[in-house]
């Protein structure tokens, strides 16, 4: 509740229509009714921000009175700004305009036509100039206060879109941390998934081979965890530089080992001349090649992927196949798995595409086209 403000404008009020009276001889003095009409209108301000309608109505009634009983016009209309100005910036102009409105027609009634019969005794008409300041004032308060809630609106929707960035970026960060967690993980536990059957298969049979199996889970394992607190600790300090580079395509040979450890061959080749990417091209490629050799070693029944890196002027294009039999293909390699959705969005952000489905000769197939802006060599 404004009261402090409240108390301020209703003492300025009567202190200075006291002032105002003494200065009018040919009014009324300012007395005991006077001084409750203008602590009445002041004391109605106190609930102007819940209940700006009536408030705005209450005062200029009040003031009204006021005006009616003969005392000195002064700064009694003060109170009616405020209660105007708080009724638009709150979205109620309407009702402020007609409590002006009704203000203004009420004194034109008692200054030209009803002074006979109110106070003070033998009032003449008023001047029909006086009425240019009269409706000036009246014009300057709705001004102010629609140019004021003009303002707060504007920031308002300021604030509102300030708000909803954040959250959008707050959002594009966690999608983002989901992502790479996803990726990371959905990759290594594969490797290490397959590398923990192998070793339990070959436990009494052949042990070399399962130390063999236990050493690659201990290195994707670490591997994992690596990338994991990288993630962590750019999530805690946001806005770092981070410790370690992005992973990029010069880290592609670290995959075709983590897959052959895992069973898998992969062949690769690279058509058209290699460039540097940038970082987060090179981000984009590496994951959407790991989530496309963890669907082959997930999913398919082939034990062969080929990955094609093929370079052209401000584009990379790549594809992943695998013999398949795309039947064996589990659900969600149509595109409506977690790894695929991350794909697309990769890609998406560089303005890039994703296809995956099915091979017309059978197995699967990924292709990946990802825009990017050469980097400039010093």
């Amino acid at each position: 509740m404004p009261w402090r403000s409240t108390l301020l404008l209703a003492v300025f009020v009567v202190v200075g229509s006291g002032f105002a009276s003494r200065g009018q001889p040919d009014r009324e003095s300012l007395d005991a009714l006077g001084r409750t009409l203008l602590l009445a209108g002041s004391a109605l301000l106190l609930l102007r921000h819940r209940h700006p309608v009536p408030v705005v109505f209450g005062v200029a009634a009040a003031t009204l009175a006021y005006v009616a009983a003969g005392y000195a016009h002064g700064p009694v209309f003060l109170t009616v700004a405020v209660g105007c100005y708080a009724a638009i910036v709150h979205g109620h102009r309407y009702a402020a305009w007609g409590a002006l409105a009704s203000l203004w027609l009420g004194n034109l009634l008692i200054g030209h036509w009803l002074y006979p019969h109110l106070p003070p005794d033998g009032d003449t008409a008023a001047a029909w100039g006086r009425e240019i300041p009269v409706a000036a004032f009246v014009v300057a308060i709705l001004a102010a206060s629609e140019l004021v809630g003009v303002r707060r609106e504007q920031w308002a929707q300021q604030r509102a879109e300030r708000a909803a960035a954040e959250k959008r970026r707050a959002d594009e960060e966690r999608l983002r941390i989901a992502r790479e967690l996803h990726d990371v993980l959905a990759h290594s536990i594969s490797v290490i998934n397959v590398q923990a059957g192998v070793g339990l298969a070959l436990l009494d049979s052949d042990p070399e081979q399962a130390r063999t199996a236990l050493t690659a889970i201990r290195t994707a394992s670490k591997e994992a965890l690596g990338e994991v607190r990288q993630v962590l600790a750019a999530l805690r300090a946001p806005g770092e530089a981070p410790r370690a580079p992005a992973p990029g395509l010069d880290r592609l040979p670290e995959l075709v080992e983590q897959a052959r450890s895992a069973g898998l061959t992969v062949e690769t080749r690279s058509e058209g001349e290699p460039v540097p990417l940038p970082p987060g091209t090179g981000l984009a490629a590496f994951r959407i090649v790991q989530e496309a050799l963890t669907n082959v070693v997930r999913h398919s029944g082939s034990r062969t992927a080929r990955v094609v890196l093929a370079y052209a002027p401000g584009r990379l294009e790549l594809r992943i196949d695998d013999e398949g039999p795309a039947t064996v293909i589990a659900a969600g390699a149509d595109g409506s798995g977690h790894g695929l959705a991350g794909m697309r969005e990769r890609a998406a952000a560089l303005g890039g595409t994703i296809e995956a489905g099915a091979r017309p000769d059978g197995g699967f197939r990924v292709r990946a086209v990802l825009p990017f802006r050469p980097k400039e060599t010093p």
